[in-house]
């Protein structure tokens, strides 16, 4: 593949040379229902999670060491936030994680029914305006079409420190087939406090007093 655009974002290049075993871009979709077989070399009974969104990638590779028997997707479209992700979880020694350049609005072309385990969700653009409402990742078509791809007895994990979207979120998980198992406006003063992993993002957030709102579904 030619890469036209390394000579002003080197990362483009890291990610077709030297992580290129790691990470997919328009070709990841060749993948669909593959992952565990073709990708992860696992038996079908191993868990597949995924983190939509992982930023420079603390929370990634936080969890590909937490959780070794388990196998991590995350999905990112920037190459620098992509590369700083896999490199941090490869830093780690982790081999169970792979990386894809594909909007997660597409989920249904890079998973069949009933592929993937768990969810994350952390920090998703807002898109404040109400105009731009249109491209909040939390739709009810997303929903529905995350809700396909998950097996039974897996959860969605979503954190964001915009209060607006939070209630624009929790309306649409209500009316969606997911049951909300967790809800709380101010994570770090509740009981999940201790179980949180805080991400780089969310850090800045705390620095300034600013509660953090989740939730998490059930499937």
């Amino acid at each position: 593949m030619e890469i036209k655009s390394c000579e002003t974002n080197p990362y483009v290049e890291l990610m077709y040379s030297e992580f290129k075993d790691w990470s997919f871009d328009k070709h990841a979709v060749e993948n669909k229902g593959l992952w565990r077989q073709k990708v992860f070399h696992c038996n079908d009974e191993s868990p597949v999670d995924l983190e939509i969104g992982t930023g420079n990638g603390t929370h990634f590779a936080q969890l590909t060491k937490k959780f070794p028997e388990r196998y991590f997707i995350g999905l990112e479209l920037k190459y620098k936030t992509l590369v700083q992700s896999i490199r941090r979880s490869l830093r780690e020694g982790c081999r169970n994680g792979r990386m894809a350049r594909m909007r997660a609005e597409k989920i249904c072309d890079l998973f069949e029914s009933k592929e993937i385990n768990n969810v994350y969700i952390h920090f998703p653009d807002p898109w404040p305006k109400k105009r731009h409402h249109k491209n909040r990742l939390i739709q009810t078509q997303f929903l529905k079409d995350l809700y396909s791809v998950m097996r039974e007895g897996s959860f969605v994990e979503f954190k964001t420190d915009d209060y607006p979207y939070f209630l624009w979120a929790i309306d649409f998980f209500r009316k969606s087939s997911f049951t909300i198992s967790f809800y709380t406006e101010d994570l770090h003063n509740s009981y999940r406090k201790d179980k949180n992993f805080v991400t780089h993002f969310e850090s800045l957030f705390l620095q300034k007093e600013q509660p953090i709102f989740c939730c998490v579904l059930k499937k």
